[in-house]
């Protein structure tokens, strides 16, 4: 928790007391649904919430924006990311229904009013949204196939709308596939833990 204060100082009360309740209603669920590798339910704060928390640092959503979150798993990056958008709609979805009932129970003991969620298949999704947003799901050339379609056209925000995707190692071939126009952010630009050494945020857009 740590981690949050000193990269986000700003954040208001309630915004570090949703932050706090995370670990407890992660090591909970945990517990019944291994939606978190064990390894990693310790590291909670530096490598899930400061992690999606790196697309804070490309790109500060505009109110009303409308944002996707496709494979959540249990809620990353969406969940911190309506922590610290409130003014911003968050759809999660995932195609495994025992994660989006984590995610469920998560946005509800946190009473995340800008948060959906539901049990689908990416490429059976038909609304439209500014981006659409993913921690490493699939290959980006694949993972575009699914939803390029559900790229809106009309932009609200600093960044062409589009794809922002949390990366580990070299994406340069996979993004050439993808067929777009992509920037490349290393997060060590912005995070001083080693963790962060190899992790990017790409904005691909079309």
């Amino acid at each position: 928790m740590n981690q949050i204060i000193k990269y986000f100082p700003e954040i208001s009360p309630l915004q570090k007391s949703q932050f706090e309740a995370l670990q407890g209603l992660y090591e909970h669920w945990n517990a019944a649904i291994n939606v978190i590798s064990r390894k990693d339910i310790d590291n909670l704060y530096e490598r899930h919430v400061l992690h999606s928390l790196g697309i804070v640092r490309v790109l500060a959503f505009a109110q009303g924006s409308q944002i996707l979150d496709v494979g959540t798993g249990g809620g990353f990056p969406g969940i911190p990311l309506a922590i610290l958008y409130p003014d911003t709609d968050f759809h999660l979805v995932d195609s495994i229904g025992k994660k989006i009932k984590v995610v469920q129970a998560v946005a509800e003991a946190l009473e995340l009013k800008n948060l959906s969620s539901q049990h689908i298949r990416a490429e059976e999704l038909t609304g439209k949204y500014d981006f659409i947003v993913s921690r490493a799901v699939a290959s980006l050339p694949e993972f575009t196939g699914w939803i390029r379609k559900n790229i809106a056209r009309k932009s609200i925000n600093a960044l062409h709308n589009g794809i922002l995707y949390l990366k580990g190692g070299d994406v340069t071939q996979e993004l050439k596939e993808s067929g777009g126009k992509y920037q490349i952010y290393k997060l060590n630009r912005y995070f001083d833990e080693p963790f962060f050494e190899t992790k990017s945020v790409v904005h691909l857009w079309f």
